[in-house]
């Protein structure tokens, strides 16, 4: 029986852990395998179509990555994936123009493409490793359950604020357009934002496990990301790495929103 499938393009924005890299591979092909694992669970199974590209352009960093231009992205593709990134999208790193230019152009030309990633404003304090969130209302639909929690590793400063409006959005939302809050927790009131048919972002790290939770950390602390002052963060996130999380529970409901499945959601 032939598989419907999602085409969903990844644009890897940062690069993991090279040990993780070796084992896994890169953002782009952790992403593949999650979300071709939920493709497998759906009902019925769906098939995944993945072409990645890593759009981080510093070369003085030693990263050479190239952005796509739009119309050398197939019509077939649908789906949008962001990766989560060292790099702040509000910052001045002169690369990052590029692939917001391009998630502009493709969200205002390509009507039937959906999205799904998160980049924020710089915060302060770090939120680490396995995390409880509180669903909403909206949230419990799009998990298609009465609980009221999941978990996500979680590796962040920079969150979302506050939810846009038709005002703040700079005319990328039409009149009448929603934009829902799907979890919260303790540190991020925004753990996750979605818009029917447009959005569905997730502040935590769906792809990590316990080995990569602490590589990562290692990552941001040799590099001053995660200063000493901050240990105590540390030391709990060490504590709640080898939990399990609901990672492909996130991913199995955005592979549904890719699909269309949530369309009365709103």
């Amino acid at each position: 029986m032939t598989r419907d499938t999602i085409r969903m393009l990844v644009l890897e924005t940062d690069e993991n852990h090279p040990a993780d890299k070796r084992e896994k591979g890169g953002f782009g092909d952790i992403f593949t395998t999650l979300f071709r694992n939920a493709g497998d669970k759906h009902s019925p199974p769906l098939g995944i179509d993945v072409e990645r590209h890593y759009v981080v352009d510093d070369p003085s960093a030693g990263h050479n990555g190239h952005v796509p231009h739009a119309s050398e992205i197939p019509a077939s593709t649908t789906a949008i994936l962001i990766t989560g990134s060292t790099y702040d999208a509000h910052g001045d790193d002169p690369w990052i123009e590029s692939p917001l230019g391009l998630l502009r152009d493709l969200w205002t030309t390509r009507p039937e493409m959906k999205f799904s990633g998160v980049e924020g404003h710089p915060g302060e304090k770090w939120e680490l490793s396995h995390t409880s969130m509180d669903l909403t209302a909206v949230g419990q639909k799009l998990f298609k359950t009465q609980q009221g929690k999941l978990s996500l590793h979680q590796m962040h400063q920079d969150q979302v604020t506050t939810v846009p409006d038709r005002a703040s959005a700079n005319g990328l939302l039409r009149e009448g357009q929603k934009v829902h809050v799907w979890a919260r927790s303790e540190h991020t009131a925004v753990q996750g934002l979605y818009v029917r048919d447009r959005l569905f972002s997730s502040q935590g790290h769906l792809g990590f496990d316990a080995k990569m939770e602490h590589r990562q950390i290692e990552l941001r602390q040799a590099s001053g990301g995660i200063p000493e002052e901050d240990g105590d963060e540390v030391s709990e996130a060490a504590e709640k790495a080898h939990l399990e999380h609901d990672g492909e529970v996130v991913a199995g409901a955005i592979l549904r929103f890719f699909r269309g499945d949530d369309h009365d959601v709103d």
